[in-house]
């Protein structure tokens, strides 16, 4: 975080595209649009950029309490999902001339554009407004040329013709501001590489592009798919009531995800008084449904080996290819967080099947002790990871 001196010499500078100030505590939207435009860094300063909250217009704080509360609500911005893709900040309490003051550190994204709720927002010395189309396109090629990971890499074999455009237009409106598509004129490539979903450099798709809108997504990503198999025992060559390769656009995969957990789900009445009697699930949808968005979510898509969601008489297992990513492991897997596909990410929380970043594995885990299951198990057996979800008794 910021020092104090280094806060001070920021701020003197009422010009700077890299400070913004407030007096507001509470002003959520204010303070997103200014995380956005400091990911953003259309300047391309490479440095980060600083909400500074308690200090005025002419630079002079007002002496604000700096409670614990407005700091994790400062926090938050980072996962609650209205900014995509999730920037990079740390939030911090500085004194400046003896007076607290709220800082939110914001680091420039590899991913530009940073949207909140479907807007770009931009920052150029004190001006700080929505990208025009020009602006917009700079970000989109600063972010192919720092592409780094897989899912925003070209694949060059692709072309447009390779993307389902209905798939896109409906995902669109649901990231992309109401006006802004109105007023919108660019082409269906420029508007795909704006939401990194096409290489306009290179005319193609990118991965995440098809993964998520591809006509015949296993044509270029073999290992894109589910293999779904419900075992009458407890070993793998036991007899199998059922299998299925789910493949596909990603919606349509999670759907499918979706209708298979409904209907293999068991519920039995157990008696809870005397009186009267209250169903009972094997499994609770929720923590399935979590674990496997975590799957298609963080999994290896450079890898040729699928998913395997296997359904056995006393468990379920879930193989997801590739071991744990970035700062995560298996010790810290419950409170760490880290992307291997950060596109995908962003689109699954579009899409609703993922509600806010960082907590699913919590919420799997505390669906499970509600229903009366063991705690959900994990570990990482020959590059993939194995979460293991046993039969409540």
């Amino acid at each position: 975080m910021i020092t104090s001196e280094e806060l001070k010499r920021l701020i003197t500078n009422l010009e700077s595209d890299r400070v913004e100030l407030t007096i507001s505590t509470n002003n959520t939207d204010k303070f997103s649009e200014a995380v956005c435009a400091f990911a953003n860094d259309l300047p391309n300063n490479g440095k980060p950029g600083y909400l500074i909250i308690g200090v005025n217009n002419e630079g002079l704080p007002e002496g604000i309490e700096i409670t614990d509360t407005l700091l994790t609500s400062l926090g938050g911005l980072r996962s609650n999902g209205n900014i995509q893709p999730m920037p990079q900040i740390n939030v911090g309490k500085v004194l400046l001339d003896g007076k607290e003051v709220a800082v939110v550190e914001v680091m420039p994204s590899f991913y530009p554009p940073v949207r909140y709720n479907g807007s770009v927002w931009v920052r150029i010395g004190p001006r700080k407004a929505k990208a025009s189309q020009q602006e917009e396109h700079v970000l989109t090629e600063k972010r192919i040329s720092n592409a780094k990971s897989f899912d925003a890499c070209a694949a060059y074999e692709s072309s447009i013709e390779d993307l389902s455009i209905s798939l896109f237009t409906a995902y669109r409106k649901e990231v992309v501001s109401a006006d802004i598509i109105e007023a919108n004129h660019r082409s269906t490539e420029e508007q795909m590489a704006s939401l990194r979903f096409y290489d306009t450099l290179r005319n193609c798709a990118t991965n995440a592009g098809l993964i998520i809108f591809g006509k015949n997504t296993r044509y270029f990503l073999s290992g894109a798919y589910i293999q779904y198999l419900k075992i009458s025992g407890t070993h793998i060559t036991d007899d199998l009531i059922d299998q299925a390769e789910i493949s596909g656009d990603l919606l349509s995969v999670l759907r499918e995800l979706d209708s298979r957990i409904r209907t293999n789900i068991n519920s039995i009445l157990v008696s809870n008084t005397s009186l009267t009697e209250k169903l009972i699930a094997d499994y609770p949808e929720r923590a399935i449904r979590e674990l496997l968005m975590n799957a298609v979510m963080h999994r290896d898509y450079q890898s040729n080996a699928p998913i395997k969601f296997y359904w056995f008489s006393d468990r379920i297992e879930i193989h997801s290819p590739g071991n744990l990513y970035g700062v995560v492991t298996i010790e810290n897997i419950e409170t760490s967080s880290d992307y291997r596909n950060p596109i995908i990410a962003e689109s699954m929380k579009a899409l609703g099947y993922v509600n806010k970043y960082g907590y699913g594995i919590q919420q799997a885990q505390k669906s499970l002790k509600e229903n009366g299951n063991p705690r959900a198990e994990f570990s990482c057996p020959n590059n993939v990871f194995l979460a293991t979800i046993k039969k409540r008794t």
